[in-house]
């Protein structure tokens, strides 16, 4: 619990260092065998990116740095409680712990909200506010089948 503590006071750190640099108000810190293996600021504004938030980075950073596409062996610190793109992202990673300080009602409050994509997820397609229109006959299928033929094939 103190070790999380630490950890998440670093994420904080991050976080207010992002917003002097023009960043959003996010950090976040992955840690294996207690040591941390990257951090990152929320970079969405600095560099034009939408999916720059601070878990996806540093999940990318943690990623490259163990070679490997699996965290399963990471916790990861956030300032605050992952949006739905990161925690796909976190659950993508095999990331079995993340710690958090504030929740997506203080996000909200801040400007951030997620609640519509969390409705829109509940949605099928065709009833969600951006159009998605299915072509079944695209095609699509013949690269399953193709992948099903391969016999080295990691599953992920």
């Amino acid at each position: 619990m103190e070790n999380d503590k630490f950890f998440l006071n670093r994420a904080i750190e991050i976080a207010q260092k992002g917003i002097m640099k023009g960043g959003g108000p996010f950090g976040t810190v992955i840690v294996k065998d207690n040591k941390i293996i990257s951090e990152a600021f929320n970079r969405v504004v600095i560099s034009n990116d939408p999916t720059a938030h601070a878990e996806i980075l540093a999940i990318r950073q943690a990623a490259s740095i163990l070679q490997s596409r699996e965290l399963d062996d990471c916790t990861l610190y956030s300032s605050c409680e992952p949006c739905p793109m990161c925690l796909g992202a976190i659950y993508w990673a095999g990331i079995k712990k993340v710690v958090y300080s504030c929740d997506s009602t203080d996000a909200e409050r801040a400007g951030f909200s997620d609640k519509l994509i969390y409705d829109e997820i509940k949605l099928e397609p065709s009833n969600r506010r951006i159009s998605f229109i299915r072509l079944t006959d695209s095609g699509g299928k013949e690269v399953f089948r193709k992948w099903d033929e391969q016999e080295n094939k990691v599953i992920y």
